[in-house]
């Protein structure tokens, strides 16, 4: 199973109208790509974090009406579930693919998270590079580069206001060559991975 990268149609898959038929074509488009990334990538996650990563691939199974804007699959060690435990991800809007590491606000203990990280941010500032954006709401699209964020006032909401978030990692636009190139794309999330692991470490002492 060879990742052979992401297509146009695979972008287009968040203009189809109604829920089932965009639910259809996220199953038979995108899904088995999330599969092939898995494959390709859970091995060296789990080196790298030193526990075995589980694979899961987004169901959107709450949704009754309104159909996703995006869809992703996540890596976690727990094999349940994924969004009460810092997880990565790797995703889609209609616009661009992102590659997560992400703390999302179901986390039971996202406060003592966020004091993890305000007590040292440096190992943030010093290891992972400025092109690297960061979100606060896993359900938009917008997101900052670390060198233009202020981090701290990034840090303390997501300690303190109950529904914020906090992603870091890549995000690479639909039209970027890379994404139709399967190899590159896998050797550019695990190189983005492989940045955000000391992070992923920190977070779950």
């Amino acid at each position: 199973m060879m990742f052979n990268g992401f297509s146009k149609q695979d972008f287009e898959t968040f203009h189809i109208d109604g829920l089932d038929e965009r639910m259809e074509a996220i199953k038979e488009r995108i899904q088995p790509k999330f599969k092939e990334i898995g494959a390709a990538v859970s091995e060296d996650l789990a080196k790298a974090t030193g526990e075995e990563m589980h694979v899961h691939i987004a169901k959107h199974a709450r949704r009754s009406v309104n159909p996703p804007k995006d869809t992703w699959m996540a890596f976690c060690h727990n094999k349940r579930g994924y969004k009460k435990h810092p997880h990565f991800q790797v995703g889609l809007f209609d616009d661009h693919v992102f590659i997560w590491l992400a703390y999302i606000y179901e986390l039971p203990n996202k406060e003592e998270i966020a004091k993890t990280f305000l007590e040292d941010k440096e190992a943030i500032v010093d290891n992972v590079p400025k092109d690297f954006v960061i979100s606060l709401d896993h359900m938009k699209k917008d997101a900052e580069p670390l060198e233009s964020i202020d981090l701290e006032e990034a840090l303390v909401r997501f300690r303190d206001v109950k529904k914020d978030e906090f992603l870091i990692g890549r995000q690479i636009d639909a039209a970027d060559p890379i994404l139709q190139d399967g190899e590159k794309f896998i050797q550019l999330v695990k190189e983005t991975y492989d940045t955000l692991v000391p992070l992923y470490k920190m977070s779950i002492r």
